[in-house]
């Protein structure tokens, strides 16, 4: 008998799935405990739209990462800081303020956990930024530190 898998069964596949098991073993364990439903035309229908929603929602998830890439690509973010004497600075330039001067800046709204940078920010200067928007796109940028005016 062919099913449909509403959950992850061990042994028969992962949820989703259209998988063959016995008449049996469908009747008595899977359909009981709601892990399938029969594979008709309605279940196959709704298998199908299911499926091309997701690939409607990853192409659409994609398209915006690009575009977020494209405004983002060779840009530059200033940020300040204070230093000591010797143009060192106070601590170090985090990636959660580098997301909060790009989305100041540019109005985009990044993820600090997906920026990384080259090296630590702990002077002043120019620095290379890489943020992963997406699986297949990242965007470069660079961030520049400025002494804050007292």
């Amino acid at each position: 008998m062919k099913v449909i898998l509403q959950a992850d069964v061990k042994g028969s596949g992962k949820k989703g799935d259209l998988v063959n098991v016995s008449d049996g073993y469908a009747r008595n364990f899977l359909f009981p405990k709601k892990l399938a439903v029969e594979a008709n035309a309605q279940a196959m229908n709704e298998m199908k739209n299911r499926e091309a929603a997701a690939k409607h929602r990853a192409e659409v998830e994609l398209q915006n990462a690009k575009d977020t890439a494209a405004k983002l690509e060779g840009k530059t973010i200033k940020l300040t800081a204070k230093a000591g004497a010797a143009g060192k600075l106070f601590g170090a330039i985090t990636s959660k303020e580098i997301a909060e001067g790009v989305q100041k800046q540019l109005g985009i709204e990044l993820d600090k956990k997906k920026i990384s940078l080259d090296e630590d920010i702990k002077s002043f200067g120019t620095f290379n930024a890489t943020v992963k928007l997406h699986v297949q796109v990242q965007a470069k940028f660079y961030v520049t530190v400025a002494e804050a005016a007292f």
